[in-house]
This record gives structure tokens, sequence and C-alpha cells, in this order.
């Protein structure tokens, strides 16, 4: 009797680090025989990718994990809970919720053993040596796992644990092998890429000397991004390091999470509003077209008015183009869930939406100084609602909607004028064809 084809489904949640592993994982489940399936229900394994950051994202996986419970009772499948919120409820049983395997960050790249009956305990991480989705334009490529900062609030140092680097060698063939599928823009990716360190004997690689020797080496991957950098780890160097090569995008994030020195001392972010700004100040004296964007954590146990105030102030000295904003939610097994003077949700949520809408007039008046300005953009693909259009992705990356002609092809970089906004979304001009090199984009 011929075997039935064993298919998966899986969902991720939460950061890119986890996105970048579900595609290993998938390159992994392709190379045992196993299929995607076109919708859950004929899925015969259930893969969830999980994310514990926020108690939001973890909700919302308790519902899904009672709805392929349901699934469960009508047919066999087994249902695998892994990622950031499995690693914190490595020691529970949940089978009465329909879960066969709970498997743990280090675990992750392991799944097949545990399908196959064939488990094992794994307690180092491991970096896969693929991470691409076949046929995309852009490419996650990890560097380092880890956090070694606690910041009061943070629970990734407790379910993603001490920071490991990468080995350089792999992730140099990493990324030839991803110039030979045609891959146009790589993000290197880690909890905090500025304390990767990698030794070898005597021979230490840092994460400048990583990034200027993938910058010296990429041919054509034209565009280089890094999440996420941390301020107390930032090099004043990088600015020298982006103005003398084209291929690194002129556009950084970098979490400030808030304006005030009193609460960045209670979040333990080991750094302070001024010293943030003045990393804001170096890296435009050495990169004038620089954009940055940000996140915001409001509503911290203690914030007060002036507190925020400082916030919206340092929010109006940077000029974030984007900024992710939210509240303070507690997690378990972090220092700032026992910290005096908690903030109601109404007044959490008030401060939020001043914070939000600061934001957006900021971020729409940043736009709009660009608009009649010549930018470079990489033309991934067309666009949902109108397939005469095609969406590009700038250097500091924005969407912008250009039409689609002839001359214009996907996977294509262009210098293009930004002509308006839809929304959030320039439009664009193409003022430049044919193939641009990575040191014409200058």
């Amino acid at each position: 009797m011929e075997k039935s084809p064993q298919k998966y489904w899986l969902e991720t949640y939460g950061c890119q680090m986890n996105f970048a592993e579900s595609n290993a994982l998938e390159i992994d489940l392709l190379h045992h025989g196993y299929t995607p399936a076109e919708y859950p229900e004929e899925a015969t394994v259930v893969i969830l990718n999980t994310c514990s950051v926020r108690k939001t994202a973890e909700s919302r996986i308790w519902g899904r994990l009672g709805y392929f419970k349901h699934i469960k009772e009508q047919h066999s499948v087994k249902i695998v809970l892994t990622g950031c919120m499995a690693e914190r409820l490595i020691d529970q049983e949940l089978s009465k919720q329909g879960v066969d395997f709970i498997i743990g960050t280090a675990g992750k790249n392991h799944i097949i053993s545990y399908l196959t009956g064939q488990e094992k305990t794994i307690t180092t991480y491991e970096f896969q040596q693929a991470h691409h989705k076949e046929g995309e334009l852009r490419s996650f490529v990890p560097i380092m796992n880890g956090c070694n900062n606690f910041c009061s609030y943070c629970i990734v140092p407790h379910v993603r644990g001490r920071e490991v680097s990468r080995d350089p060698l792999e992730i140099y063939d990493e990324i030839a092998q991803l110039e030979e599928k045609g891959v146009r823009e790589i993000t290197l990716l880690g909890q905090n890429v500025n304390s990767y360190r990698y030794q070898r004997g005597e021979s230490v690689v840092e994460f400048l000397d990583l990034l200027e020797q993938i910058a010296s080496k990429v041919q054509s991957v034209a565009w280089i991004r890094f999440l996420s950098a941390h301020p107390k780890d930032l090099s004043p160097e990088l600015g020298d390091l982006m103005s003398r090569y084209p291929a690194i995008c002129r556009h950084l994030h970098l979490p400030v999470q808030h304006g005030s020195n009193r609460i960045l001392q209670a979040m333990n972010r080991k750094y302070t509003r001024e010293h943030y700004l003045s990393l804001v100040e170096g890296l435009r004296n050495s990169v004038p077209d620089i954009t940055f964007s940000t996140d915001l954590l409001i509503g911290f146990p203690g914030e007060r008015e002036e507190d925020l105030d400082l916030t919206l102030d340092l929010m109006e000295q940077v000029s974030c183009s984007d900024a992710f904003t939210y509240y303070f939610n507690p997690r378990e097994g972090t220092r700032a869930v026992d910290l005096p003077e908690q903030l109601s949700e109404e007044l959490k949520l008030q401060r939020l939406k001043q914070v939000i809408e600061t934001q957006r007039r900021i971020s729409r008046e940043e736009k709009k100084r660009r608009i009649d300005g010549i930018e470079t953009v990489l033309v991934e693909a067309p666009t949902k609602k109108d397939h005469n259009e095609l969406l590009a992705r700038s250097e500091h990356d924005d969407m912008v909607i250009l039409p689609a002609e002839d001359h214009v092809h996907i996977g294509g970089m262009y210098q293009v004028r930004l002509t308006g906004l839809q929304g959030n979304t320039f439009t664009g001009e193409v003022v430049q064809c044919g193939k641009l090199s990575v040191l014409s984009q200058r």
C-alpha cells in the first residue's frame, strides 16, 4: 500500500529571525519529502513558530491552537509548538490543547527528528546553512542569536538565551549562494547585531569587520541591511563604513525605546538620551542622506508626564521616517513585572495615541520633504491592486509605486523621481533605465 504524502502547514509569528528560521525549516521539510499543504485541514503536521515578546502574540497563538485542536479531532495531525513561546512553556504539558511536541528555540532546527521518532535533547543554538525563500529577491541572513542585555521589560534573553555568533565563513558562503540565486538584497539578522563577535584562535571578527568584508565581497547583491542595532553597542565608526561602501543601505533601525533618562535607566538600556542623540548626529555628519526608524515603548512603570514630554521632544529632534510604537506589556519572568507605579491600561493607551499621532505627522513631513528627489529603487513585484503598476523599495526602506513599462523589470534597480504620496507609499517615475551597478547608485 502506497504511503500517504506528508504535508505541512507552517505559521510564523513575531520577529524577522523567526521568519528566517521558518524559511530554513521549510528547506529541511522539503528535503525530507514533505510538501506544503494548500490549507490547514489537509496537513499531516502543523507547525507554529511562535513569539513571546508581547502577551497579544501569545493570545493569538492560543486561539490558533484551539482551531488546530478542532482539526485534530477530525483527522490525524501532529501539532508542533516551537519558537519563543514554546521555550517559555517548555516544561508544561499541553496535550489537552492538542500539542504533540513543544520544541524550544535551540531545538527548532531538529523538528524532523521529532516527527520521525528520533527526538534529541538540544541545549545549544545551531545556525542553519540556508534561510532563503525560493524565488524571492530579498533574503535574511542570521549572523548571531540571543541577547546578554536583560532589559528589564524584555523576555528575549530568557527565551533566546545568551549571545552566540555565527562563523563568518558560513555567512560568506550563504551570501555567495544567494548571489547565485539572483538575490538583490540581504538583511543581516540578530537580536543585537552590534555585539557580533566571533573568535577562532587569536583571530577575532567583530560586527564592523564582518560588515566591511561582506560589503567588499558582494557583486550582484546590491543592498545590505542589518537588524537590530542596540545604541549602547553601536560604533561611531559605522558612519564612515556606510559612507565608503555604497552597498550598505543609508537607513538604520535604531531602537531608542524612550526619551527619558530616568525611564531608560529603569529599563536597563545602558545609554542616555544624550548618547543616542550624539549617535544620530554623528551618523548624519558622516552620511547626510541617512534615514532612521526606531522603536518606542510607552507607559513603562513610573512613567510621568515629563517623561512622555522628553520622548516627544526626542522624536522631534531625530525625525525618524518611521517608528514601531507599543505600550508596556508585562511579561512573566522579567524584572519590570514587579516594578512599582504600574500605569493603568487607559493611561497607557492615551499616551500611546499621542506618540502615534506625533510620529504620523513626523513621518508625513519627512516623506513630503523627499518628494521631487531622485532615489534608487529595487523593483520587487506587480502591485496587488493593479498589474499595470510595479512595487519597488527604496534604499531608505520606503515603498514606491511605479508605472509598469517595458523597460522596467522585476529585480532591476532604477533611478526614480519621487512624484507624490498615496498614503504612506511614494509614487514615482523612472528617470534612468538599464541595470545600475552597486557603485553607480550614489
